[in-house]
């Protein structure tokens, strides 16, 4: 599941925020403060997407986000800034610092949430995509499973490119076929099992993504067990 995480120490915003994105299929984690959330210890695979209000009880949201564009584990997330000051020149500052997007309060949580879905888009039509631990580069022809590079084949590439793009869909053997043969394979979906069997030894700690959907076909999430 997509994760976002919230820092803002507003309570009553935080916690309407991490509602908003759970009845809308998104996974929140909020923290009151940046140390809450770098005691945390989040790794860049853990969540895809932040929220960062601005005025804060110990680090503002300004240092925070050129802190996290400065290091190489969090310099290429999404960042979504939150705050009261609407200036032009705040906006200007935050955007210069990298920040994604900048949302002013009060804001709708609706409109939040097609703001966080566009940039989410918006990730998945770039040259890189992740799930977790998961990391695939298409222009590089690279995965990393955990920072660690993978060897995969051709076809396993394609398939694995293809459930990273549809994260938490089932996807039938017939339109894995299709988007990755390029045609339908009738009676052959035995194949597509071996290519998923030979997917999952590549992936080694990440095989646990990739789950059978019995009678249907394949899908790369979280375990429903």
């Amino acid at each position: 599941m997509t994760t976002i995480v919230i820092i803002e120490d507003d309570q009553d915003i935080r916690e309407l925020v991490l509602y908003t994105l759970k009845s809308n299929q998104l996974e929140g984690l909020g923290f009151e403060s940046s140390r809450e959330f770098y005691d945390a210890k989040l790794s860049k695979e853990d969540f895809d997407l932040m929220l960062l209000d601005v005025m804060l009880p110990d680090e503002d949201g300004l240092s925070i986000l050129e802190t996290l564009r400065s290091h190489p584990s969090y310099h290429d997330i999404p960042i979504i800034m939150l705050t009261a000051k609407g200036s032009e020149m705040d906006k200007v500052k935050a955007l210069d610092l990298g920040a994604d997007d900048y949302i002013v309060k009060p804001f709708g949580v609706l409109e939040l949430v097609s703001r966080i879905k566009a940039r989410l888009r918006r990730m998945n039509t770039s040259k890189v995509l992740k799930y977790k631990e998961i990391q695939l580069d298409k222009e590089k022809y690279i995965v990393k499973v955990t920072g660690q590079v993978i060897e995969l084949p051709n076809k396993e590439f394609e398939l694995l490119e293809y459930f990273l793009i549809n994260p938490d869909i089932v996807l039938s053997r017939e339109r894995l076929i299709e988007k990755v043969w390029g045609y339908d394979f009738e009676g052959e979906s035995r194949t597509l099992d071996i290519h998923i069997s030979n997917l999952r030894k590549n992936l080694q700690d990440g095989a646990k993504y990739i789950s059978t959907v019995r009678g249907v076909g394949y899908k790369l999430g979280d375990s429903d067990d």
